[in-house]
């Protein structure tokens, strides 16, 4: 029943900007904490960026300051800004739920996920 659909991905220059949405199908989308995450390949999910039901926003210190995430309610829907992309910045963008007594990194090996967006920065 639970459904999410990450888009936006593409292949930019270092530098560049690119914004990802997650689009959750389902019901009371605002009373869940939503977080994005990466994975490389031989590599487990990451946690890059967060927000919780309440809007409080979070990051690791590898993107603060070039990512920023949103949420649109009414729209179902959580955003990942990024500006500023370095190289190793390119992964499969997953969205997923986490737990905000645990934090983000609680969601890593969540049951649900989308079928990821790919980002990839290369010259």
């Amino acid at each position: 029943q639970v459904q999410l659909k990450e888009s936006g991905g593409g292949l930019v220059q270092p530098g560049g900007s690119l914004r990802l949405s997650c689009v959750f199908s389902g019901s009371n989308f605002a009373f869940y904490s939503m977080a994005w995450y990466r994975q490389t390949s031989g590599k487990q999910r990451e946690w890059v960026a967060a927000i919780t039901s309440g809007s409080a926003i979070s990051f690791v210190d590898s993107v603060r300051g070039r990512f920023f995430i949103s949420r649109d309610n009414d729209k179902n829907t959580v955003y990942l800004e990024m500006d500023d992309l370095q190289p190793e910045d390119t992964a499969v963008y997953y969205c997923g739920f986490y737990d905000s007594r645990s934090g983000p990194a609680s969601g890593s090996r969540n049951a649900y996920w989308g079928q990821g967006t790919q980002v990839t920065v290369s010259s």
